[in-house]
């Protein structure tokens, strides 16, 4: 069982049997064993070498007692993992090299038409599995293949330094727990911002692939979408996804650094508030996501306002992005 990190069978049997006696000799190992002394001796060397045995006195022929296996076996196991981190991205870095390749040769390879809401949840788990640097999300309502409480993939993502900036559809937000689930993400690393509409579903990584769905299949009823690799194609994406990002609204869940608000600094359920408010929410969607009120939030809302030194809306979400609120 933990030959895979360098423990033989017969060397993980007479540790075991160790640590089942606490402390033993050299000829009751033998015995429990069945096996010759010569054999255990030789095992018991491998494993003193492993620091996985230490003699219990100082005497020649002292009982042997087993030593913890965390730290030499975990040790054996991070390289173990290390190794096959290091293979898997150099098995994404062929793959990507080989695409590259047909698509220069063959411009058919340049977009890859996928079907199936499965096959969708697959490749977009590949792509972040190998991201690398930065991964850009359209998130409209209704999601074709993967609700984003299923997208376990992102976290994992964000914990190894991957960036991840996503625009939602306001539509979106308002589906029941959609705003927990988004926050979960910003709380995590993620940078959201929200918009009235979006033109397409899109998802791209690393500036080098891009999944765009596209009209359901004719034969089967199920999601299809194309996989699109360097390209000016890309290029169009690429630039479609920017401009969007500089007109949308941020979406934060906690309170922003003091040093870019001007005056007063809103609390983080303000934050909340605000972004849902200037991202065009109504009260009443916002009173659901937030677990209040509608009078309450017209309440907040008014309380702000006269923060702000305005008497209407627009003026309100124009101060509240003027002073960083949001």
């Amino acid at each position: 069982m933990l030959e895979v990190i360098g423990l033989t069978p017969a060397e993980e049997e007479l540790y075991r049997c160790l640590v089942q006696l606490t402390t033993a000799r050299i000829d009751e190992l033998a015995e429990r064993l069945h096996r010759p002394r010569t054999d255990i001796v030789t095992h018991l060397d491998a494993l003193r070498a492993k620091g996985l045995v230490l003699p219990a006195g100082p005497e020649p022929d002292a009982a042997l007692r087993p030593l913890a296996p965390d730290v030499p076996l975990g040790g054996a196991l991070l390289r173990q993992q290390e190794a096959l981190e290091t293979a898997r991205a150099s098995v994404n870095q062929l793959t990507e090299e080989y695409r590259a390749a047909m698509r220069r040769h063959d411009a058919a390879h340049l977009v890859e038409v996928i079907t199936g809401a499965q096959a969708l949840r697959d490749r977009l788990r590949d792509m972040q599995n190998a991201a690398r640097s930065e991964v850009l999300w359209f998130c409209r309502a209704n999601p074709l293949a993967m609700p984003g409480q299923d997208n376990v993939e992102e976290f994992d993502a964000l914990a190894r330094g991957v960036r991840y900036r996503a625009i939602y559809e306001r539509e979106m937000l308002l589906e029941p727990a959609a705003l927990q689930d988004v926050e979960q993400g910003v709380r995590a690393g993620e940078q959201a911002r929200v918009l009235d509409r979006l033109p397409v579903r899109l998802a791209i990584v690393d500036a080098r692939t891009a999944l765009c769905p596209l009209v359901p299949d004719r034969s089967s009823g199920e999601p299809s979408a194309a996989v699109i690799g360097r390209s000016q194609l890309l290029d169009a994406l690429l630039a479609l996804f920017e401009s969007h990002w500089q007109m949308a609204t941020p979406l934060r869940s906690t309170a922003p650094p003091a040093d870019v608000t001007e005056g007063y600094r809103p609390q983080a359920d303000e934050v909340r508030l605000l972004s849902l408010f200037v991202a065009g929410v109504p009260d009443k969607s916002i009173a659901s996501q937030l677990g209040v009120s509608r009078r309450t939030v017209q309440r907040r809302l008014a309380d702000l306002m006269a923060v702000a030194g305005v008497d209407t809306r627009p003026g309100l979400a124009f101060q509240a992005a003027r002073r960083g609120w949001i």
